[in-house]
């Protein structure tokens, strides 16, 4: 029983709009200010001020002779001027330069020696202080002809850049059009981006990836990923991004069908900026990865229906004879001719928010029962994973070690992540080994019954094997809550008062002397108590609950009483 973590999807609210929607703004393409300088309009123009700010992208243009031009500046804008709302107030210009760049101007050009001779220092000062280019532009050309040749070059770039996000779509929905999914997907995505790309679950658990294998490795170590090789979706706000923990850049799309999450793909770059042409692919990429999903899903809902009903006769022993199960079971790619463990995972009861994005998500159990099967896929695509209506059940095959509890757990713990990207917590039962098909519909109602009662003995989120449940498996049948309660009281006495410090202490002495079969120098080791002390109290306990050092009975009333105790939900 382990951690699937909170059922919330924690989608930053600044995912990329879906495909099909009007692009944002930042997403549009455009020309550089160094880009636009080239241009012969531009030839002769001298950069004042703001050389940082060469890469700054122009989208528009414009011309500002009127003194309130600040409500009608827009983002990414080549401002053109003579400075004449300005020529009897030129200290007001360091202050216009400071309000132009909070508006996200990408540059201004300004002529001189008509209405203004010269441009104040504070105001290249300024320029310079928040990196916004201001030229120096030519007499001789005109600003009709400077808006020409800009939105002329702005233009083509879009078109540009609209014919080859055509190509790609149009090369990335070839793939599910020839039957591929989403491996073959992210492979195309790769080549097209030349960077590896992943694709994930809405919670981060990777379904696919394209590139090269030292890369892909190369990424999975990085603090994008926790431990377990789980995408921290929830740390990654959509677009194009850096992490200052993380070299390169890399950007993020959600896969959205109507208006159910479905996923991330993800573009890595360690040696190139990831961009806004990036994010175009990757948006394209999307809209196909959700074809390949909801095709994948209607796939999966026919087979997983057909598995599931044959797996449920296998464990409730209706499926036939071993080697009618055996030939089945390799038709559907399964092998259960081996030694088994029936493992049995249940979502512990528990809601999360409703995602922050607003989108919807996939049913909470079949997402879990996605995450299993994709975890234990990767380490034997031949070991059965189905999931019910309350549960998911695998058989997993023993290891050669004979470490079935080693391979429960490390399991259970890549199902679980870091317990991020909106996961619940689940509890797992496994029973003992199997050598056959006739003996797991008993295995399967030992790890039913292990997770039940382990979620008695140790709360949500834990691992509970049959073998180990001992006399809890008979406790847990008693129904009767009061008689239980009843029976602890009378045989703990006071010691049953949960409430009382100096009680649960005793008790606790009481255990461990039981555990250590009245040994009182062992039991004194274990406490770190001194032998007299541990006499003393051993002396008090007897006051208390009677002769249990001489009294074989009373000792097993005793421990029964303990263990009751134990069992959360019995007390």
């Amino acid at each position: 029983m382990e951690i699937l973590a909170n059922d919330e999807a924690q989608t930053s609210p600044e995912l990329p709009g879906r495909p099909g929607e009007p692009r944002p703004e930042h997403a549009m393409p455009g020309l550089t200010v160094g880009e636009a300088m080239e241009m012969t309009t531009l030839a002769g123009a001298r950069l004042l001020a703001g050389a940082g700010g060469l890469d700054r992208i122009v989208r528009r243009a414009n011309i500002m002779e009127v003194p309130d031009i600040l409500p009608w500046v827009k983002p990414h804008e080549l401002l053109l001027t003579t400075g004449y709302p300005l020529r009897n107030t030129p200290q007001g210009l360091p202050g216009l330069v400071t309000d132009l760049n909070a508006r996200g101007l990408a540059a201004m050009g300004v002529k001189l020696h008509r209405y203004l001779d010269s441009l104040p220092e504070q105001m290249i000062a300024e320029a310079d202080r928040l990196d916004l280019p201001l030229l120096l532009l030519p007499d001789a050309i005109g600003f009709d002809d400077i808006l020409n040749q800009v939105l002329t070059g702005v233009l083509h770039i879009q078109a540009s850049e609209l014919e080859r996000s055509w190509e790609i779509h149009h090369a990335l929905l070839s793939v599910v059009l020839e039957g591929g999914g989403l491996n073959e997907l992210a492979v195309k995505t790769s080549a097209v981006l030349g960077a590896p790309v992943f694709v994930t679950t809405a919670d981060g658990r990777v379904l696919a990836e394209g590139g090269r294998a030292d890369e892909l490795d190369a990424w999975r170590t990085s603090a994008c990923f926790d431990e377990t090789g789980r995408f921290r979706t929830e740390y990654e706000p959509g677009g194009a991004h850096t992490h200052p923990d993380v070299p390169g850049s890399h950007a993020m799309v959600p896969i959205v069908a109507g208006r159910v999450d479905h996923g991330r793909i993800v573009a890595f770059s360690a040696d190139r900026k990831v961009g806004d042409g990036d994010v175009n692919v990757l948006e394209r990429a999307a809209t196909v990865a959700a074809l390949a999903v909801n095709k994948q899903l209607a796939v999966t809902a026919v087979e997983g229906k057909y598995r599931g009903d044959f797996l449920r006769d296998v464990l409730a022993g209706r499926a036939g004879d071993r080697d009618r199960i055996v030939a089945h079971c390799q038709t559907l790619g399964w092998d259960i001719d081996r030694p088994l463990v029936v493992v049995v995972a249940e979502l512990d009861p528990g809601h999360g928010a409703a995602p922050a994005s607003g989108l919807e998500l996939r049913p909470v159990q079949e997402r879990f029962t996605v995450a299993w099967q994709s975890v234990v896929a990767r380490r034997d695509s031949r070991t059965p994973v189905v999931g019910f209506a309350q549960e998911v059940v695998a058989l997993l095959p023993v290891p050669p070690s004979g470490d079935v509890d080693g391979l429960v757990r490390d399991v259970v713990r890549q199902v679980s992540g870091d317990g991020g990207g909106g996961r619940r917590a689940f509890s797992t039962g496994v029973s003992r080994a199997v050598d056959g098909p006739d003996r797991l519909p008993g295995a399967y109602e030992q790890a039913r019954r292990a997770v039940q009662v382990g979620r008695q003995i140790n709360g949500t989120g834990g691992v509970a094997h049959f073998d180990a449940l001992r006399s809890f498996r008979l406790i847990s049948l008693v129904g009767d809550h009061v008689e239980l309660r009843g029976f602890v009281d009378e045989t703990l006495h006071e010691l049953a008062n949960d409430g009382d410090a100096e009680m649960a202490d005793l008790r606790h002495t009481l255990k461990v002397l039981l555990d250590a079969n009245l040994n009182v120098a062992e039991a004194a080791r274990t406490l770190h108590f001194h032998y007299n002390t541990l006499r003393y109290r051993i002396s008090k306990l007897e006051r208390i609950l009677g002769p249990f050092t001489t009294d074989p009975e009373l000792r097993l009333d005793l421990a029964l009483a303990l263990k009751v105790l134990q069992m959360r939900g019995l007390r």
